[in-house]
């Protein structure tokens, strides 16, 4: 029997002399091989804990609650400002001259910044941890001018809120009327490119307000002029009547006025509410909105 297992041994390959010595050391320190084995597995396991931890070290996410309102002190934006702080939320915002010359105890609850929207460099600083933004800036006069400043200038802050990190950014911007829309081509060609600028950014966060004439109080300088009026009545008689601004020429001219504060409630909902639908929304919609809770 001895000599058979002999005989078998030699005619085997693989089982050397020097390989069959080792089995018994193989088996002696197999604890020791799968301790090593095991702390080695413990560092690598270790590692990329430690990477994942040093990559993941950023700035804080936006606070929810911080709203940049850009000209907070004209018209439609000292209203956007005030009903977002009805809302509870945290205010600032960013207008050429910085804090206005209004006595009004909300002018106190705004932290306002100064910088001119043309100049991007002085926009970044105001967008920091900023959640949303709402655009009310505009303005008439030569056609260059209406281009800049209804254009250049909110797309300007339009680029700038994208390399923030801005969530939401809203954009007060106006219905077409049809002819007028010749007479003041600055203005609605200005008013267009920065909608196209605005839906390319933030194609899920981008919303285009189209309103027509904005009617309420508004202040020129001391005095307040009452435009609720005039767009009051003029509101009440042509909410219903919607296929009359589909007529040729003067269809567009037919289309109903909106309040300022439905504009700014829409506005401050639309910058707020994350399924709030993107995109462009008209005065109808504006309207029904506002009667949303």
């Amino acid at each position: 029997m001895r000599s058979a297992v002999a005989r078998l041994i030699r005619s085997s390959p693989s089982a050397s002399p020097s390989r069959l010595s080792l089995s018994p050391v193989l088996q002696k320190s197999g604890n020791a091989f799968s301790n090593n084995a095991a702390s080695m597995d413990a560092k690598h396991i270790k590692e990329p804990f430690k990477v994942e931890e040093a990559e993941t070290v950023k700035v804080p996410p936006p606070s929810p609650d911080k709203l940049l309102v850009l000209g907070g002190s004209g018209f439609v934006g000292s209203h956007v400002c005030k009903e977002a702080l009805d809302r509870g939320l945290f205010v600032s915002s960013l207008n050429r001259s910085g804090k206005p010359s209004i006595s009004e105890s909300w002018v106190e609850k705004v932290v306002w910044n100064q910088g001119n929207l043309l100049e991007p460099a002085s926009l970044k600083d105001a967008m920091d941890d900023v959640f949303a933004v709402v655009s009310c800036v505009g303005g008439f006069g030569s056609n260059s001018f209406m281009y800049k400043i209804n254009g250049t200038a909110n797309i300007n802050a339009v680029r700038a809120a994208a390399e923030k990190g801005v969530k939401r950014f809203v954009y007060v911007s106006a219905a077409d009327f049809g002819l007028v829309n010749y007479l003041l081509q600055g203005y609605y060609e200005g008013k267009r490119a920065a909608e196209a600028e605005l839906l390319s950014k933030f194609t899920y966060g981008g919303v285009i307000l189209r309103p027509g004439f904005i009617h309420g109080t508004r202040r020129l300088g001391g005095v307040r002029i009452p435009l609720g009026l005039v767009g009051s009545p003029m509101q009440m008689v042509l909410q219903n009547a919607r296929p009359l601004t589909r007529l040729p020429l003067v269809g567009p001219l037919l289309t109903p006025p909106v309040s300022v504060a439905t504009v700014a409630k829409v506005a401050v909902r639309a910058a707020t509410d994350p399924v709030f639908p993107p995109g462009i929304v008209d005065v109808y919609g504006i309207m029904r909105y506002r009667e949303q809770k």
